[in-house]
C-alpha cells in the first residue's frame, strides 16, 4: 500500500532548476517545500520534480503544479508555508505569487492563453521544463532512445543520413551547414577510426541556448550522437563544454553513467554489432575554441588556437582522423526528426531555412528568457509579442543577433524573416542564437565598441589581422565615443574591417567586425554626430556628456560633492546648492550616478 502511495500522486509540482532559477534561489525554495510538506504530511500526496528551464528566466524561480494547471513565479522560501497551505490543503491557488502576464498583468490561466507561449514551436525544447533531466525513465516515458531503438534494429545508415538531408536541417551554430551533407562527408571518409564532437562551448554575451538544453536534456543530445556515429561510422564521441556550465557537466555526466547502466552506451547497442561512448571534456573558457579546428586542439591538450583549413575537420580531425562537430541545438534537433519524419520538419520554417530556433531573448524587453519559434518569424514578432514589448516604453531601436559575431538590425526593419539569408543580406547573422533588444537610450557606438573590447580580449592572436586589426578596430571606437576621431577615420574604420574578414584565420577574426560594420551601416549618422558634432545622442558616452546641477533640483544634501574623485563640485555662497566647475571636470559621471534626486543632468 505503502508503495502505491509513492507511485500515483495527488499533485505534481514541476520547479524550475535551471541555472538561471537556481541563481534565484530555486534548491532554498526546494528545501522549504519538501520541509512543508513534511511538516504537513503530504509527501506521499505531493510530488516534486526538478526540471530544467521552462524559458521564462527573468520569473523564476517558477513552478508549475498539475493537474491544476496553476503556475507560480518568482517564489521565496517566506512564500512556500502559505503557498503549501492555500494549495495542498485547501485546493485554491496561492493569489501573490501567480504567473502574470507581462503586458496586461492578469494572471495566466493556462500556456495556451500566456503570450509568452503563443509564437513559440517547441521541438529542441519539448522536454526543457517538463522532465527531471537526472532521471532517464522520465526521457524514455516522452519517447527517449525510441529513435535510436528503431534506427539500430531497422534502419540502415543510408536510410538515416538521406533522413537528415531531407529534413533540410542545417547547422545551428551559426554557418548553417547542411547537417545531412556534413555527416555525408563523415561516412564518406575513410578509416576505421572516426569521432563525433558535440559543440557545448557557448562563448557569446547574452547567450545561454545551449546550456539550458544541456541542464534540461542531456539525454536528447546523447542518444542524436549515438544516432550520428551508427551512421557515419564513427565509435566515439565527446561533449566540449565551456568550464562556466558546471550544472550543465554534473548533469551530463550523470545521463552518460545512466546511459551506460541502461544499455544506451557501451557494446553492442540493441543486440546489434555497434558500439559507441560519450565523454565529457571540459573547456577552459576560451571563446576562440568554439570554433572547429581550436576545439579539436583543446579537446587533444593543446592550446586553443585554430588551424588552417583545408584539410577540414571530416578529412583529418581529432587525431588526425575523420571527425565531425556539431552544436547542441543541431543534435537537439535529431531525435524530433527521426520520430516524427523529415517531411514534417521541413513544413516548418522557409523555404531555405526548415525548422526551427532557439534564441535567448535579452535586453530592453519584457520578457526575457529561452524561446524556440520557427524560422522566418519576424523581429516584429518576436520583439512586441513573444518579448511582450519594450520594457522601458521607449521606441525600439535595435536588436544585436549573433553575440560578437552578429550584427544590428535597426527598427526600420523589424519586419525581416529570421532566417539565414535575410539576416545576411542586412549584415548580420543567425549565429548561435542570441537575441539583445535595444531601446533608443542605447548608443550603437558605444555596443559596437563592447562587443569589439570582448574580441579583442578573445583572440587567440594566432593570427595579425585578429590580433592586431581587433586592437586597431577598439582603440578607433573609443576615440569616436570620446569625440577624438575624424571623419576619416570612419572610412578608415570600414575598410579595416573589410580587411579582418578577409584576411583571419578562422571566423572569431572574420565576423568580430560584423558589430561594428552592421552599425555603421544602419546608424552612420550616430557615428557622424560623435565625429563631427561631440555629441552622443543616446547620452551614454561620457567624455561627449556635460554634467550640470539642476538649481531647482537640488536639495544640498552633498552626496555629489562627497563623492566627487577630483573634487570640483562646490557649494554656492548663500545657499544650500551646488555647482560643477566646468573645465575641471573630468566627466567621469559619478555625481550622476550617487545624486537619488534627479538633480545632476546630462546633456
Amino acid at each position: 500500500m505503502a508503495e502505491a502511495q509513492r507511485d500515483f500522486k495527488r499533485l505534481h509540482c514541476f520547479l524550475c532548476t535551471g541555472s538561471g532559477c537556481v541563481s534565484s534561489g530555486a534548491f532554498d525554495v526546494r528545501d522549504a517545500l519538501v520541509d512543508e510538506l513534511e511538516r504537513h504530511g503530504l509527501t506521499n500526496e505531493v510530488q516534486i520534480i526538478e526540471t530544467g528551464c521552462a524559458g521564462l528566466c527573468e520569473r523564476g524561480p517558477r513552478l508549475g503544479v498539475w493537474p491544476d494547471e496553476i503556475y507560480y513565479q518568482m517564489l521565496t522560501t517566506k512564500q512556500i508555508p502559505e503557498l503549501v497551505e492555500e494549495h495542498f490543503l485547501k485546493g485554491r491557488p496561492y493569489e501573490p505569487a501567480r504567473l502574470t502576464d507581462s503586458n496586461s498583468g492578469e494572471i495566466v490561466r493556462s500556456e495556451q492563453d500566456f503570450q509568452f507561449l503563443n509564437k513559440q514551436h517547441r521541438i529542441v525544447l519539448e522536454n526543457c521544463g517538463v522532465i527531471n533531466p537526472e532521471a532517464i525513465e522520465e526521457y524514455i516515458a516522452r519517447d527517449g532512445y525510441m529513435a535510436l531503438a528503431e534506427v539500430l534494429t531497422e534502419w540502415s545508415p543510408e536510410q538515416v543520413i538521406e533522413c537528415i538531408k531531407a529534413s533540410g536541417l542545417r547547422g545551428r551554430g551559426g554557418a548553417g551547414f547542411p547537417t545531412g551533407l556534413k555527416w555525408q562527408l563523415l561516412k564518406d571518409a575513410p578509416g576505421d577510426t572516426k569521432y563525433v564532437i558535440c559543440n557545448a562551448d557557448e562563448g557569446d554575451p547574452g547567450a545561454f541556448m545551449d546550456r539550458s538544453v544541456l541542464e534540461g536534456d542531456p539525454h536528447r543530445v546523447m542518444e542524436a550522437m549515438t544516432i550520428q556515429a551508427y551512421a557515419t561510422g564513427a565509435t566515439k564521441g565527446f561533449i566540449y563544454c565551456r568550464a562556466e556550465y558546471g550544472l550543465a557537466i554534473v548533469r551530463l555526466n550523470i545521463a552518460i553513467e545512466q546511459a551506460k547502466a541502461y544499455g544506451f552506451q557501451g557494446k553492442n547497442l540493441f543486440g546489434s554489432d555497434f558500439s559507441f561512448d560519450i565523454e565529457v571534456r571540459v573547456g577552459a573558457g576560451a571563446f576562440v575554441c568554439g570554433e572547429e579546428t581550436a576545439l579539436l586542439q583543446s579537446v587533444e591538450g593543446h592550446r586553443g588556437q585554430p588551424m588552417p583549413r583545408p584539410p577540414f575537420p571530416t578529412q583529418k580531425g581529432l587525431w588526425g582522423r575523420p571527425t565531425s562537430i556539431n552544436n547542441v541545438e543541431t543534435y537537439a534537433t535529431v531525435p524530433w526528426i527521426l520520430r516524427n519524419g523529415a517531411e514534417a520538419y521541413a513544413a516548418i520554417g522557409t523555404e531555405r531555412s526548415k525548422g526551427t530556433k532557439v534564441f535567448a531573448l535579452a535586453g530592453q524587453v519584457r520578457n526575457t528568457g529561452l524561446i524556440e519559434v520557427p524560422m522566418g518569424i519576424t523581429l516584429r514578432e518576436i520583439v512586441e509579442e513573444v518579448g511582450g514589448g519594450v520594457m522601458t516604453g521607449r521606441p525600439f531601436k535595435a536588436a544585436q543577433i549573433g553575440g560578437p559575431s552578429g550584427g544590428c538590425v535597426p527598427a526600420a526593419h523589424l519586419d525581416t524573416p529570421l532566417d539565414y539569408e535575410s539576416l545576411t543580406s542586412l549584415g548580420a547573422i543567425l549565429g548561435s542564437g542570441g537575441l539583445i533588444v535595444m531601446d533608443d537610450s542605447s548608443c550603437m557606438v558605444d555596443v559596437a565598441r563592447f562587443f569589439m573590447e570582448f574580441c579583442v580580449d578573445e583572440s587567440c592572436g594566432k593570427c595579425i589581422p585578429c590580433r592586431a586589426g581587433t586592437r586597431q578596430v577598439y582603440e578607433t571606437l573609443t576615440e569616436i565615443a570620446e569625440g577624438r576621431a575624424t571623419i576619416e577615420d570612419l572610412d578608415r574604420l570600414e575598410k579595416l574591417g573589410e580587411l579582418m574578414r578577409d584576411m583571419s584565420l578562422c571566423a572569431l577574426g572574420q565576423t568580430a567586425p560584423n558589430p561594428v560594420l552592421s552599425t555603421i551601416r544602419h546608424f552612420r549618422e550616430e557615428y557622424e554626430a560623435h565625429i563631427l558634432h561631440q555629441r552622443c545622442p543616446a547620452k551614454v558616452c561620457r567624455k561627449l556628456l556635460v554634467f550640470d546641477i539642476d538649481r531647482d533640483a537640488c536639495t544640498g544634501c552633498g552626496i555629489c560633492a562627497r563623492n566627487c574623485p577630483v573634487d570640483t563640485i562646490f557649494k554656492e555662497d548663500d545657499e544650500r546648492k551646488y555647482y560643477i566647475v566646468q573645465d575641471a571636470c573630468t566627466k567621469c559621471g559619478t555625481c550622476f550616478d550617487v545624486c537619488t534626486f534627479g538633480a545632476v543632468v546630462k546633456e
